[in-house]
């Protein structure tokens, strides 16, 4: 059996010979039980899994008017992402990656306009919902970027994040489509300090203010 930090806890649990009995047997069984599930998935489990959430995460309102074609190349290339080079080292690193991957996303976009805004949305939903995922989070060990991950925003997230500044205090919403990096990282800068009020990362802000606003 291949064990892991539960297994240990369990036998520690056991007699000194590290034998478990009563309920030290019962969660052993569950922990074997879970490790051979875990074996018997198919190979290609994790990349179906990955295509299913980049289509779930980014659907056709999240991209509402964007161009024909955007929403179909967009969730091809979230599909595609290779989740396993995402840096984990250091906040530097995973933004130049982050960057990388919003103009790479507007490359293979069929449209002419480049919306910078639009693409780091998309991005934005599915690194969230990656992360959200248990299967996908514990595979690529997302939880180390968990600080890093930006809110998605949008209008709605925009003004939500207005409704805590203070007057004049974050730039006027410009829409998705003239969404610029430099008024983006605004958005995100101040989502980050009005994050540490909830004790959450900021990439989680957007359910807080979709409650506020209900």
């Amino acid at each position: 059996m291949r064990t892991n930090a539960c297994t240990l806890r369990v036998l520690r649990r056991g007699s000194k010979d590290s034998r478990p009995s009563g309920r030290g047997i019962q969660m052993l069984f569950l922990v074997k039980h879970d490790v051979r599930h875990e074996e018997m998935k198919p190979k290609d489990f994790i990349t179906i899994l990955q295509r299913k959430v980049a289509v779930t995460a980014v659907g056709p309102s999240a991209l509402r008017g964007q161009g024909a074609g955007v929403l179909g190349a967009t969730q091809d290339f979230l599909a595609r992402l290779s989740l396993a080079r995402l840096p984990k080292s250091n906040a530097k690193r995973f933004r130049f990656w982050l960057d990388r991957q919003t103009e790479a996303l507007l490359d293979v976009l069929p449209v002419e306009n480049r919306p910078w805004g639009a693409a780091r949305k998309a991005i934005n939903l599915f690194l969230r919902d990656a992360l959200y995922n248990q299967y996908l989070c514990s595979h690529f060990q997302l939880q180390s970027v968990e600080p890093w991950l930006e809110v998605p925003l949008d209008s709605a997230v925009a003004r939500g994040l207005k409704s805590h500044g203070e007057r004049g205090g974050l730039p006027q919403w410009p829409g998705l489509k003239n969404l610029r990096s430099d008024v983006s990282d605004r958005f995100q800068d101040f989502a980050t300090q009005h994050a540490k009020q909830k004790d959450v990362a900021r990439v989680h802000l957007d359910m807080y203010l979709w409650l506020e606003n209900r």
